[in-house]
């Protein structure tokens, strides 16, 4: 007796097709997995085996083999529970291997027979859409899984007795129907923060052209306070995007719910967090912070406090927008296109702010920052220093702009972007801190005075070559919120103003 069911493994968000082969011969009663199963995997025999008690069926006296095709992928996870138990069904003819030959499936069995959640119910679901099949899939993912086609067939099963009775004809399933986490108004605005007119600006410069920010400033001057105010002045999710966080989300399962998430994810991971936290990996590889907080924002908080080799690990995800996990069997690639915000003392101890005399003298700031690299400072475009709030500030009254009138510029400025890279054909780039080569110069649009300032700056400031050119895109969301064509002068001056090359060299001499 032999049957098949088609499953997914996941390899990064990537969804890959598997056979789960199933076939009983005569011989002494065993029950074998074979084709690189994980404990979790192999543990599934004493679950389907009760799974299957539970309704009312036992495993023949017989041999069972079950065979994960591809053999040489690695199989990881407790989904293939389910597609392992339709399949020995469907040879046991307790079900009719016609009736499961059109659907993939997922899901983790309890021992009482009922089908529990897992992970990665949305790239299952559209993975399976790529196979041209359903998806057989727990109920509590069944709103996650709704969202990959609103044609594909989709089998949300509490229970392994409902498949039965549904593959029999005694019960209907109904098909799953997609769901929004709606949006929660938020209780932060900027509104709330008094003073730091130029922190503010330098959020809502960020905010529009998606550039990577750092405020250094002493404690207490709202740091954390503007950083947590960003997602108030970001646009929403669009579809297309809304699809690509939940994914993976998912395959983390921080989806809750099955609702796709509209807000911008902020992702704020503690400065003990290790490498695989941050950037992903494991022993079972898994999306670290960076890809959690992919499309949104990255906060890292007292950023000299992280472990240096862990900071520098942030280097190449910044750059190229993906986090790869290689191993020596496998390698696993996650999206993270992230707008990176930090938060640093400008000394240990927090007294080296302008102004004020740190006791320790200048080798308490310079070994504080010296725990931040270099070339991850070069990454971050605008790195403004944060005053501390007087007294006289506090007592001002709230501000007449809140993050409702940022967000609508921003908005504008992005809608500015958004045309101008569909006029040039550039497709996957959403913001100017996207661009690139040629592209870059294409966007720019440089008057020569601009030029001549930008050139003298670079020389007397030492720019490096990503240096150069992010400040040309820093420039050019300038320019978008003015709403000028061409970057101007005053443009670049302000660009460069915030590159933070000045500050340092500053307190170099």
């Amino acid at each position: 007796m032999y049957a098949q069911m088609s499953t997914l493994a996941f390899v990064g968000i990537e969804a890959r097709a598997i056979q789960v082969q199933v076939r009983i011969t005569p011989g002494a009663p065993a029950f074998a997995i074979v084709g690189l199963p994980d404990k979790a995997v192999a543990e599934s025999r004493e679950r389907v085996r009760n799974a299957l008690h539970a309704v009312g069926l036992g495993l023949p006296y017989k041999h069972l083999t079950v065979n994960l095709a591809p053999a040489d992928l690695p199989k990881e996870g407790s989904h293939f529970d389910l597609p392992i138990v339709l399949a020995l069904m469907a040879a046991m003819d307790a079900i009719s291997p016609e009736a499961i030959a059109d659907y993939a499936a997922i899901g983790e069995l309890a021992l009482d027979g009922s089908i529990r959640a897992v992970p990665g119910c949305l790239p299952a679901a559209i993975g399976a859409n790529a196979m041209g099949k359903g998806l057989i899939c727990p109920a509590a993912g069944g709103a996650e899984a709704a969202w990959a086609s609103e044609n594909m067939p989709i089998l949300a099963a509490p229970h392994l007795l409902s498949l039965v009775n549904h593959f029999k004809g005694l019960q209907t399933l109904r098909r799953p129907e997609p769901n929004l986490e709606r949006g929660i108004s938020s209780s932060v605005d900027l509104r709330d923060v008094k003073g730091q007119e130029t922190a503010k600006r330098a959020l809502e410069v960020a905010a529009a052209g998606g550039h990577n920010l750092m405020f250094v400033g002493p404690p207490g001057s709202g740091k954390s306070m503007l950083a947590a105010r960003l997602p108030s002045i970001l646009p929403p999710l669009t579809p297309e995007e809304m699809l690509e966080v939940s994914m993976v989300h998912s395959l983390a399962g921080e989806l809750m719910g099955g609702k796709l998430a509209t807000e911008r994810p902020f992702r704020s991971p503690h400065h003990s967090a290790s490498m695989a936290a941050l950037v992903g990996g494991g022993s079972r590889p898994r999306p670290g912070e960076v890809s959690l907080a992919h499309l949104g924002v990255l906060f890292l908080d007292e950023l000299p406090e992280f472990q240096p080799n862990v900071l520098d690990a942030l280097r190449q995800p910044l750059e190229t927008g993906e986090t790869v996990v290689a191993r020596a069997n496998h390698r696993i690639a996650y999206p993270c296109r992230i707008q990176l915000v930090a938060a640093m003392n400008p000394c240990k101890c927090g007294g080296a702010a302008p102004g004020q005399s740190c006791k320790r003298g200048p080798r308490c700031a310079d070994d504080y920052q010296a725990r931040v690299s270099g070339p991850l400072l070069d990454r971050i475009d605008l790195q403004i220093e944060v005053p501390a709030v007087s007294a006289a500030d506090l007592c001002l009254p709230p501000p007449t702009e809140g993050s409702a009138e940022v967000r609508a510029r921003v908005l504008a400025a992005r809608t500015r972007q958004r045309e101008r890279f569909a006029a040039h054909g550039a497709r996957g780039v959403r913001t100017n801190a996207d661009c690139n080569g040629q592209l870059l110069e294409d966007i720019v649009m440089l008057d020569a005075a601009g030029q001549t300032l930008l050139r003298q700056a670079a020389e007397q400031l030492a720019l490096s070559a990503r240096g150069y050119h992010r400040t040309l895109k820093v420039a050019r969301t300038l320019a978008d919120l003015d709403g000028a064509d061409g970057v101007g002068r005053l443009h670049i001056a302000e660009a460069l103003a915030y590159r933070g090359e000045t500050m340092r060299q500053a307190r170099a001499a």
